[in-house]
């Protein structure tokens, strides 16, 4: 197998139950990898939750972390997948000093970066850039000399191309369960 470091992003599907995702990460932890964002949401089927994890590993140890994480209680599918595999987002909001923008040269960063302003207050307005962790890093770069007070970005959210429907793989499990 494959011994480079790559990013995979891990979709893991559950059962909405308490401590699910102490249960997920502590099996990372348990193999000393780090996680480079993490989000969980509600998916298209009724009582079915998406972690999608993002980290930086070799094929061979993402394999094996999946097969654990698949044993557990609750946990219905762990799919891994590369980047090319997935299509993505973050989303990053920046709050900036309101005195700091008489400055033509902010507009047209927003502009150029295709963000939006979100809010706009007597003290800091709020900006939000939708992309990948590259593009929001940019605009970060690009609005720090204006004196940025906050900056916060979500972890990945992704769906991938070459699924199956997730009702499908249920449909599958339940069958199997039933033999």
């Amino acid at each position: 197998m494959e011994n480079l470091e790559k990013t995979f992003t891990v979709s893991i599907f559950t059962e909405n139950t308490i401590g699910m995702l102490n249960r997920i990460t502590i099996i990372f932890t348990k193999r000393h990898l780090n996680i480079d964002s993490i989000t969980a949401s509600e998916t298209e089927v009724k009582n079915v939750h998406r972690y999608t994890i993002v980290l930086r590993t070799t094929k061979e140890q993402i394999d094996k972390v999946v097969g654990q994480i698949e044993k557990l209680i609750d946990v219905l599918k762990a799919f891994v997948h590369e980047d090319k595999d997935v299509v993505n987002q973050e989303i990053a909001l920046y709050k900036i000093r309101t005195s700091n923008l008489s400055n033509a040269d902010v507009e047209q960063i927003i502009r150029e970066n295709y963000a939006k302003v979100l809010s706009v207050d007597p003290q800091f307005i709020v900006i939000e850039k939708t992309g990948h962790k590259s593009e929001t890093q940019a605009l970060f770069d690009k609005l720090k000399p204006f004196g940025v007070l906050e900056f916060a970005r979500s972890g990945r959210v992704a769906v991938t191309k070459p699924m199956k429907e997730l009702s499908t793989y249920l449909k599958e499990l339940e069958l199997n369960k039933q033999l």
